[in-house]
């Protein structure tokens, strides 16, 4: 999964109407409007110390380019830095935010101030494991290759010491994914925020686990696709555990919160009345901007199986929307 996506995000842009999906902040500009807002309204209460602005796998830009548009008006100018491996990518978020500098991972980013961290869709895309319920307990999912046909099989190892007590009953079959990564990279990121200061939102769909379910999937051109046919050319990607994630955190001191429904916790940062403005401002769009607030928000678009947490430093407030 991690060769798969490292090749497919260096080789295209994959966002958009000609790309495989589209992300929240590419439907409206009240997304990253509403994250900056709540990134900017945390910096004021924590006292308005240095800080920079952290994004975890920006996509083309338009995220942060909001976002850094809407904390401009409360008065917050941070440096930008970007977390991104894949050139192409960088190329798109160079247009949109030219004053950035970018970096592979977190070690490359500056200690010398309090961080203002985004992740939007950025968990979602790292590599799991999984492990399946046999008849003779439970075993690595692995993948084998015959000829150029790619199928999942189970390991010959045994599991079961490293499944919760509460799962290792469930029947053969049964899927349990953990992400190693991801709180690898969780637990940087708090340890971090705990050294200097900050918070982060996290915004993926996903869970609270762990949790039985087998989450992998695949996406070409906005339709589901088998994800061992051709890996590399689609997006492979599993839901977030955002229990685990939160755990990972506090391991390190940090202060976690939620996980919230992304529609709750929109309406909360006030995208109604952000809806309102617009569209006095835009009559002849209001009808658009009225849809794209649905489609974030509504139940059965991203509202709520998209969800939001936030870490923060052990003496920073809780972010809007989570108090």
């Amino acid at each position: 999964m991690g060769a798969a996506n490292a090749h497919y995000y260096n080789s295209r842009d994959p966002l958009g109407a000609r790309g495989d999906f589209t992300t929240a902040p590419e439907v409206s500009q009240m997304f990253g409007e509403l994250v900056g807002l709540a990134l900017a309204d945390a910096w004021h209460r924590a006292g308005r110390p240095p800080a920079r602005y952290v994004e975890l796998g920006p996509g083309r830009g338009t995220l942060a380019a909001d976002a850094l548009r809407a904390m401009a008006s409360a008065g917050l100018k941070p440096q930008v830095h970007f977390i991104e491996t894949s050139a192409t990518l960088r190329a798109a978020q160079k247009e949109r935010v030219p004053d950035a500098e970018w970096h592979v991972d977190l070690v490359g980013v500056p200690d010398d101030g309090a961080l203002l961290v985004v992740a939007n869709e950025f968990f979602d895309a790292l590599p799991i494991r999984q492990l399946i319920k046999t008849v003779e307990g439970w075993r690595e999912r692995l993948v084998a290759c015959q000829d150029t046909l790619f199928l999942p099989i189970a390991g010959t190892t045994g599991f079961d010491p490293i499944v919760p007590e509460a799962l290792r009953d469930a029947p053969p079959g049964s899927i349990l994914e953990t992400a190693p990564a991801a709180v690898a990279v969780m637990r940087q990121l708090a340890k971090r925020l705990v050294a200097q200061g900050g918070t982060a939102l996290v915004i993926d769909y996903g869970y609270t686990g762990p949790a039985i379910g087998d989450s992998l999937q695949a996406v070409r051109e906005h339709q589901f696709a088998n994800p061992f046919d051709t890996p590399g050319e689609v997006d492979l990607t599993a839901h977030v555990d955002f229990g685990t994630l939160l755990e990972a955190a506090r391991v390190e001191d940090a202060k976690g919160y939620g996980p919230l429904e992304q529609g709750f916790w929109l309406t909360a940062l006030g995208i109604d009345a952000r809806v309102a403005t617009l569209a006095l401002a835009s009559p002849e769009r209001a009808q658009q901007i009225a849809d794209d607030r649905q489609r974030l928000v509504a139940p059965d678009k991203m509202g709520e199986l998209f969800k939001a947490i936030a870490v923060t430093a052990p003496d920073w407030p809780a972010p809007a929307g989570f108090a």
